[in-house]
């Protein structure tokens, strides 16, 4: 009678610590999959910054030679995008591109004959598409962060969550996601 006590016991720890191991595995699987969809919108977020990078000499261009003498505006262009485009990128660096830009765009309609332009409307275009892309990448990022917060901090993950290695994720990630995503920048001259 003791044997098959001792043998009930011994089989019970057994099953509880098997449990415990495959609660576990499945708590750290889930807790690397939302962290990897954490991982890959602020991946989203750079290509879009840095198609956005790379149109803006295109657009330069295409507006020097209808607007030669609005030299500022496209002199504040350049430096804006060189700013953010070098050292510490920053949500204030972006907003003056961002600014930048929007002077840009509207020397569109100053210049009937730039607004004309294929070539400027196509960049236009294609630079209002990328500014879309980038508000539904920040947006798809919060949205992954926010998933992998709750998880991490929902019972029973929040007790092993912390011993996985695994923190929080910050919402506003632009100093990380915009951290070298422009490498060069291309030589624009007047």
């Amino acid at each position: 009678m003791v044997d098959i006590l001792g043998w009930f016991w011994t089989s019970a720890i057994l099953v509880i610590m098997v449990a415990l191991v495959l609660l576990l595995i499945g708590i750290y699987n889930n807790l690397v999959r939302l962290r990897q969809n954490v991982r890959q919108g602020v991946a989203d977020i750079d290509a879009q910054l840095r198609q956005r990078h790379d149109l803006i000499p295109n657009l330069v261009e295409a507006v020097k030679g209808y607007a030669g003498h609005e030299a500022a505006t496209l002199e504040a262009v350049i430096t804006a995008r060189n700013a953010a485009a070098k050292g510490e990128p920053s949500a204030a660096g972006e907003q003056k591109l961002k600014i930048a830009l929007d002077n840009l765009l509207a020397l569109g309609e100053a210049y009937p004959d730039l607004k004309a332009s294929g070539n400027f409307q196509s960049l236009q275009n294609e630079l209002g598409d990328v500014e879309d892309k980038l508000a539904a990448a920040r947006r798809a990022l919060n949205a992954a962060a926010a998933r992998f917060n709750s998880a991490r901090e929902s019972f029973p993950a929040v007790l092993f969550a912390g011993m996985l290695g695994f923190g929080p994720e910050a919402f506003d990630r632009i100093a990380e996601s915009e951290k070298g995503t422009v490498d060069q920048t291309p030589k624009v001259a007047f």
